[in-house]
């Protein structure tokens, strides 16, 4: 029972540490929050990555994709 509450908090760390990695390092925040909150160690990874130049990659917006018909 003890090793499920260290998991857990430690991914709860790991995903608010990632949204402030993926901030800095220019990345899209939800995506590395999302899998460092599944699979903790990713940070790691997180980190070491270097730092994308120009605009953050953003996700389209449901309307962007309602009004061309959807990704399929």
């Amino acid at each position: 029972m003890q090793w499920i509450v260290i998991w857990g908090l430690s991914s709860i760390c790991a995903a608010g540490l990632a949204a402030v990695f993926a901030g800095q390092k220019n990345k899209n925040y939800s995506v590395w929050m999302a899998w460092c909150f599944l699979f903790p160690p990713l940070i790691i990874w997180l980190m070491l990555m270097p730092a994308n130049k120009g605009p953050r990659p953003q996700q389209p917006k449901l309307d962007d994709l309602d009004r061309d018909g959807g990704p399929f």
